[in-house]
């Protein structure tokens, strides 16, 4: 998941939607999506594109705040479990279930303790307003952290993150637009995600040093 630098954050009205919108984003080049719990037919949906990307495709579940939910999305064949806040139970079973564990943390003082008590990553939740000159502050003293924004990341600004040090990024309604699922316009949903594949390619690729 990291080397694929962004994760689909899938959150919409049904099972058929996540199913639809699952295969546009694979369309356009992304490998890893996160359905979100608050999806109706969340780990029914997980199971298919199980079963239909194999190892392709990374799934993983989100918006997970219970033990119970954890259990279910990994029994469903989820390979990483996000949480929007730190749950020390949520992250013991993945862990117990050898699966990475995301909690989410929004101040430097949650992100370390996130970290502290064995985050894999990091999730800098919600993003939206602090930008990635605050990453880039977090990360001065603290470059050892693990740190996935997620909110308030766009198809346009995800280089920017990827550079001020963040390991991967989180793409909600700037990527999956509801309105865009609500008319059907699926093409543009996929073309996003192109442009946000191409967001990582561009920042992680080596700087010529200004001559």
């Amino acid at each position: 998941m990291l080397r694929a630098g962004a994760v689909a954050v899938v959150r919409v009205r049904s099972a058929d939607e996540a199913m639809a919108v699952s295969d546009a984003l694979t369309a356009g080049g992304m490998r890893a999506i996160e359905l979100t719990l608050t999806t109706p037919g969340a780990l029914d949906v997980l199971r298919a594109l199980r079963v239909r990307g194999g190892d392709a495709l990374l799934l993983g579940a989100g918006s997970v705040l219970t033990v119970e939910d954890a259990r279910a999305a990994i029994d469903a064949g989820a390979s990483y479990i996000v949480s929007p806040v730190l749950d020390l139970d949520v992250m013991a079973v993945a862990h117990d279930a050898d699966v990475p564990a995301m909690p989410g943390a929004y101040t430097p003082t949650e992100l370390l303790v996130a970290y502290k008590a064995g985050a894999d990553v990091v999730k800098l939740f919600p993003a939206d307003g602090l930008g990635a000159r605050y990453l880039r502050g977090v990360l001065a003293p603290m470059p050892f952290l693990p740190i996935m924004p997620t909110g308030g990341v766009t198809p346009d600004n995800i280089g920017d993150w990827l550079r001020a040090g963040a390991v991967a990024a989180g793409l909600g309604s700037a990527l999956v637009d509801p309105s865009l699922v609500k008319s059907g316009d699926l093409a543009t949903i996929t073309a996003r995600a192109r442009q946000v594949v191409l967001g990582v390619t561009e920042a992680r690729a080596p700087r010529t040093p200004a001559s």
